[in-house]
């Protein structure tokens, strides 16, 4: 049986019900799709992780790091004091296990810190609606996919027994392969924009300044065009925050060695 090509995401868990399937596949439609879906799994990871993190904490938090400008934001962001709050929100007591929570915990809160002062998701906004029949009258959170030699299968079936912090890993893990695939489709030049920061190497606390100048100073006409120039401002964002040490988004590994582990 020929399986046509495709991009789809559908997700049907408590109050969560969409439902999405894009079969004409131009770069753009597809990009923009991709986009909705990072939305859509980035709002949803800090929910599925509230049995193990203090979540109106680490909002709390934010507020505290939150300061008047971006760098300065940044620079409380990576500070020890910050860390040490935030190892205090999560509920682990056993330190390697606690570590793996503490590296997802902190880029919930540099998304939730940082959402207040520049974009940190698509423009698209997330994806809503059931257009198409669910793939399975089962709780369920499942992003294919099947465009040329792209093929992707990322499901969960949920029940009484799965873990909510699984279905944080797995939406962890549909919004890394998005992060990876969004740019080939909206034709954003990568390369160019991690160029934009090749001279950070080892960034120390006097560096960020700099690094955040770079990412103010970014212009985007030069590595996207028009539909997807806040788009690229994102990947920046990205990069820049990588080079001093901070993550944008919730690494799917860690999760996934905290529920092997645990």
């Amino acid at each position: 049986m020929r399986i046509e090509e495709h991009v789809a995401f559908t997700a049907k868990h408590n109050d969560w019900q969409v439902a999405k399937k894009l079969t004409e596949l131009e770069d753009e439609a597809v990009a923009h799709f991709l986009a909705g879906i990072a939305n859509s799994v980035n709002t949803r990871i800090p929910h599925y992780m509230s049995e193990n993190i203090d979540l109106e904490g680490i909002r709390r938090l934010a507020e505290e790091v939150r300061k008047d400008t971006l760098s300065d934001t940044i620079v409380a962001l990576k500070s020890p004091g910050t860390s040490r709050k935030l190892g205090a929100l999560v509920k682990e007591g056993d330190k390697k296990l606690k570590k793996l929570l503490v590296d997802a915990a902190k880029a919930v809160l540099v998304r939730i810190t940082l959402e207040e002062i520049v974009p940190v998701n698509y423009p698209e906004g997330e994806l809503t609606g059931v257009d198409v029949e669910f793939p399975y009258e089962e709780d369920h959170v499942n992003f294919t996919a099947k465009h040329g030699k792209w093929i992707v299968v990322k499901r969960l079936i949920i029940d009484e027994k799965t873990p909510l912090l699984d279905v944080a890993r797995l939406l962890a893990s549909i919004n890394e392969t998005v992060t990876l695939k969004l740019p080939a489709y909206a034709h954003i030049d990568l390369e160019g924009i991690e160029g934009e920061f090749s001279a950070f190497k080892k960034v120390k606390k006097s560096d960020i300044p700099k690094v955040v100048e770079a990412y103010e100073a970014f212009e985007p006409s030069a590595y996207a065009d028009e539909p997807f120039l806040e788009h690229a401002r994102v990947y920046a964002l990205r990069v820049a925050l990588e080079k001093i040490g901070l993550p944008l988004d919730v690494p799917s590994k860690s999760l996934e060695k905290y529920l092997e582990k645990a």
